[in-house]
């Protein structure tokens, strides 16, 4: 794992930068159990999830609608630029992500908040 501090995204999971290159990064991701997300959106990252383990749900808005899907070990989501998601750990052990970020993280204003699906408990 990478010797990079862990931080908090904007959504207040936890991250920490695995590699980055000019056109994408590399994170681990965790969120504790029984914590929800804050709902965010990204102005113009784009993001491939990847579920390591743990158990949860990811809730997602864009243009096409609304969906909630269940995040478990070897399942894969992806997120484009502008779409509203959270996500929730509803197991008893951490929610760890592996998260593929393109380009890299480009700022701090990158995120912004929205009206999510669930009360955060962050």
């Amino acid at each position: 794992m990478s010797s990079q501090p862990i931080q908090i995204a904007p959504d207040g999971s936890n991250i920490r930068v695995l590699v980055r290159t000019a056109q994408a990064s590399v994170i681990h991701c965790s969120l504790a159990a029984g914590a929800v997300s804050r709902a965010v959106r990204h102005a113009s990252v784009e993001e491939i999830w990847y579920c390591l383990c743990g158990s949860g749900r990811l809730w997602r808005r864009d243009a096409t609608g609304e969906r909630t899907d269940a995040l478990r070990a070897r399942t894969i989501f992806t997120l484009s630029a502008g779409t509203c998601f959270q996500f929730r750990n509803d197991g008893s052990e951490t929610l760890e992500l592996l998260i593929t970020t393109m380009p890299p993280w480009p700022s701090d204003d990158e995120a912004s908040r929205c009206d999510g699906y669930w009360a955060p408990q962050i």
